[in-house]
């Protein structure tokens, strides 16, 4: 069934405003392009030589983009309706992203945390506003940010609830996916991602995503040792999987009870992509911790940070945790224009209306046959084809071959969340190829 997005209260951009001005030229004109060549072939062969094969690309090889459009080096062009997983949600190139970014190279890119330089308060201070909270740590990656909430609830429980050392407990979901360092990979239950990475890090428990009243049973079974719960808000890597309504409102209720903090992993979901700031949102949620990244570095550097109330992240001393790019020049540059572009609400507005026709169109498809369910919010959607029509990869495949770009995930599952500055007739013309890929 397709799931609406909600629409915030922000009017609508024009068509004349930055963001349609920025979005590439629509589909209409989308020439079909040249088949694959040496140079393209050459490319894949020597990076399957000479890199570690930890992932498994697409066969095409991009080499410049601009808005929602991706250009490969034989000029074939094709719709990226995937966003680096929402890094890219106000899509590849924006103007105001670029500016910022080339402000600041010719000015100051790193410093460490050993001193502090001119943007960094600045950053703390807006994003911290834009979250509603009070104190920011910023780090670089997503599974960063990750590690640093769980160690900053490890020591809030230790320091402000009273744990008891070494039995901080942090409940988290099934089918979870909050990065791939050694810890957070101890609490994933995707076989791929666990496999042979063992010892794993213990203080985890398991839940079905979605199950109130599991997570309450899981709550009462140490409370006095429980210091987490660990979510994601809409779960992407496990296909777009969001939650039934009322859960996230619940397991806020269960956790303010109980005295234990709520952390919202929004590093996919957050930042405009379903049509709010943040996921959380469409229940009226606010969350104990934010996770952020991705979006955060604008598709142009690695940001990412935790955010949270001055009394949770003032456990940290000087010299118990840091990183010496987390908030640099350069990213607080960058993250500082994302903030600016998300307070106006045109992004937040456009994920929303969006995403109200990305939603009806897929439930047209599965409606039809050729799509089992399509989940999602906003510009995000987890589409499960008919697995008699191909796996997710084979769907992926003969999309790229009509100039889309998805990703599968899980069988025959695909993603599709374009950047948030796609024109609805370029969504269109992504979806009219789907529907022809799957025959509908």
């Amino acid at each position: 069934m397709a799931t609406s997005a909600e629409s915030s209260a922000t009017p609508a951009p024009h068509a004349a405003s930055h963001t349609a001005a920025h979005a590439a030229p629509h589909a209409a004109a989308h020439a079909a392009a040249p088949a694959p060549g040496a140079a393209s072939a050459g490319l894949i062969a020597a990076a399957d030589a000479h890199s570690a094969h930890n992932y498994h690309p697409l066969p095409v090889v991009v080499a410049s983009a601009e808005g929602a459009w991706m250009t490969d080096v034989e000029g074939r062009r094709f719709l990226d309706m995937l966003a680096g997983y929402s890094a890219l949600n106000f899509g590849h190139g924006h103007p105001r992203l670029l500016a910022a970014a080339r402000a600041q190279l010719d000015r100051l890119t790193l410093t460490s945390r050993a001193f502090h330089h001119d943007r960094f308060a600045a950053f703390c201070t807006e994003l911290a506003e834009l979250c509603g909270m009070e104190t920011v740590l910023p780090m670089n990656t997503g599974a960063e940010a990750v590690e640093t909430a769980v160690k900053t609830a490890r020591k809030w429980g230790y320091r402000v609830k009273g744990v008891p050392e070494g039995r901080a407990r942090i409940i988290v979901a099934e089918n979870n996916f909050h990065g791939r360092t050694t810890t957070i990979v101890s609490f994933s239950t995707d076989p791929e991602a666990r496999a042979d990475y063992g010892p794993y890090t213990p203080g985890f428990e398991i839940v079905p995503y979605g199950d109130l009243a599991a997570m309450e049973a899981a709550l009462d079974e140490a409370p006095e040792d429980t210091v987490a719960v660990l979510l994601e808000p809409i779960q992407g890597e496990a296909g777009v999987l969001v939650p039934p309504p009322g859960y996230l409102a619940g397991v806020r209720e269960l956790t303010r009870e109980r005295n234990v903090l709520f952390v919202a992993d929004e590093i996919q979901s957050g930042l405009g992509r379903t049509g709010r700031t943040f996921a959380c949102e469409h229940e009226g949620v606010v969350p104990d911790v934010y996770v952020l990244g991705k979006a955060l570095g604008g598709g142009i550097v690695p940001v990412s940070a935790v955010v949270s109330s001055a009394e949770v992240l003032g456990v940290f001393r000087p010299g118990e945790h840091g990183s010496t790019f987390g908030g640099n020049p350069l990213a607080c540059a960058v993250a500082l224009e994302v903030i600016a572009m998300l307070r106006t609400g045109e992004f937040q507005q456009r994920a929303a209306e969006l995403g109200d026709h990305l939603h009806h169109e897929l439930g047209l498809l599965a409606g039809g046959g050729a799509v089992e369910a399509v989940r999602g919010r906003g510009l995000w959607a987890g589409v499960d084809v008919t697995p008699s029509l191909g796996t997710g990869r084979e769907i992926s495949e003969r999309l790229m071959e009509r100039g889309v770009l998805v990703k599968d995930t899980h069988g025959s599952t695909i993603r599709i969340a374009p950047p948030l500055v796609i024109s609805k007739e370029d969504l269109d013309w992504g979806l009219d190829r789907l529907g022809a890929v799957l025959g509908a």
